[in-house]
């Protein structure tokens, strides 16, 4: 009776085992369907996942999300993960400027941080203080913060225009683009202003900033995020009832009545009534089938963008904050991760007690993602010296770069109408991930989104009852 019972329910395959594909697997799962979940690597968590280097775990990047993004935070709470992560009390971003040469640099430590106040005066008070722009461009910083408030994100024009033409047409400068916009755009968008489109960056701005006093506290894995993102999600999945394939890429998707046919590299063969690619948006765009979405050929030309990690492990405590974003150096974004690492008890911590491990986030890195290791050294170990007293007479036990060569969708002007939804013109065949229309950024939040938006959508198919809004941060039921 239970064979006959699991044959009646509906089918699906997930291919892609990203935050996008471990949301619809759940998602579908829970609804009653079959699932299957096929993924090429030997773990699941796509870009936001953890390594072993030697004894050492490692994150392949340093991933955050804000408070704002409650459906990553819906996810974490699916998961049982929400104490695996912890997330401020309220925004504070120690942002560190260096001038000067490097025999004698002059280092100014000024803050982000808000107060208990409604939107905008939550940040008044921090920007009256901040050291690094001055009392005209603070007054230019509060002119755009209104500007924005009053932007219409839903405007089409929006996607045409950068984001650096439309600060200049602001008010903004040189200064509080370095100073603010760039040193929080460029590590949630992933390029610099001028090749952002503004449709994007209002978005992040607005949300994270301007909607709510809370809205952009930060939020950061306490453990490494294969903890989360494989061994947690893994075992939901498992629990959900979905069999999950890993080492199992898909060579071949043939869409049909009644039923679609996914085929594996190994050969084994997938049958489904409905099929997610929830992969990254090279591998989705080879799977597709001829006109399954609108403007499909422009998917190719889509691009992409790169984020460089450094990682150095230093013999001593060389920084006394998590984490931190500079001004006038190269380093973008430093984090110290030696706790969730482990390093206090690989060989190299117990060789040296007090050992620090930190990483730095290096986004929008077209001219350096293909730099040699010893080039990329020689560069950041001196600015590491600029920045941190400690740095320069401290020494170096490891030194080792991770590199996302296609971390991001090209968030560039126009690229806007490029994004598919969910839906395509193949009924029951869906599409997911952070590239697809969210409305967001290539982040963790887009990717959970797509998936809620792809598993809304084969629900709604199969004529099942589906949550309106995700944005509460709880999980559907």
């Amino acid at each position: 009776m239970t064979g006959r019972a699991d044959a009646a329910r509906p089918a699906a395959v997930v291919v892609g085992g990203g935050l996008a594909g471990i949301t619809a697997a759940l998602r579908l799962a829970e609804a009653g369907h079959r699932v299957t979940l096929a993924e090429g690597r030997p773990r699941l968590g796509g870009l936001a996942f953890s390594f072993q280097r030697g004894e050492l775990t490692v994150d392949n990047g340093q991933h955050v999300y804000l408070r704002c993004c409650t459906a990553y935070r819906g996810l974490l709470e699916r998961l049982g993960a929400t104490r695996l992560a912890h997330l401020q009390d309220r925004l504070d971003i120690p942002v560190l400027s260096v001038t000067g040469p490097e025999a004698a640099p002059v280092r100014t430590l000024g803050r982000l941080r808000r107060a208990g106040l409604p939107v905008p005066l939550h940040l008044a008070g921090s920007l009256a203080r901040y050291p690094h722009l001055g009392p005209a461009d603070r007054a230019r910083v509060v002119r755009g913060a209104l500007a924005l408030r009053s932007l219409d994100l839903a405007d089409p024009g929006l996607d045409e225009l950068s984001f650096g033409e439309w600060l200049r047409r602001n008010g903004q400068n040189a200064a509080t683009q370095a100073a603010l916009w760039d040193l929080v755009g460029v590590a949630t968008l992933n390029a610099r202003a001028d090749q952002v489109s503004m449709a994007l960056a209002g978005m992040v701005f607005k949300t994270g900033l301007l909607s709510d006093p809370g809205a952009s506290d930060i939020g950061v894995a306490a453990v490494p995020l294969g903890t989360i993102h494989h061994d947690r999600a893994l075992a939901e999945l498992e629990r959900a009832g979905v069999t999950v394939l890993l080492r199992a890429k898909v060579a071949e998707l043939k869409p049909a009545a009644p039923q679609h046919a996914v085929r594996l590299e190994s050969g084994q063969l997938l049958t489904a009534d409905t099929v997610v690619l929830a992969g990254a948006q090279d591998s989705a765009a080879a799977l597709l089938p001829p006109n399954a979405v609108p403007g499909q050929e422009r998917l190719a030309g889509f691009g992409t963008a790169p984020i460089l990690n450094v990682h150095v492990i230093y013999d001593r405590k060389v920084l006394r904050r998590p984490f931190f974003a500079a001004l006038g150096s190269p380093v973008q974004w430093v984090f110290d991760r030696t706790d969730h690492s482990g390093l206090a008890a690989t060989p190299l911590g117990q060789a040296h007690p007090g050992a620090q491990y930190l990483a730095l986030s290096q986004s929008a890195a077209q001219d350096e993602i293909d730099l040699p290791v010893a080039e990329l050294r020689s560069r950041y170990l001196p600015e590491l010296g600029r920045l941190l007293p400690a740095a320069a007479g401290a020494g170096v036990l490891d030194f080792f770069v991770t590199r996302e060569r296609t971390a991001t969708f090209d968030p560039a002007p126009g690229n806007g109408a490029l994004r598919p939804s969910a839906r395509t013109a193949v009924p029951g065949l869906l599409l997911a991930g952070s590239w697809t229309a969210t409305g967001w950024p290539a982040t963790m939040e887009g990717a959970v989104r797509s998936g809620h938006a792809a598993a809304d959508a084969a629900l709604a198919a199969a004529g099942t009852r589906v949550p309106v809004d995700h944005g509460d941060g709880r999980w559907p039921r």
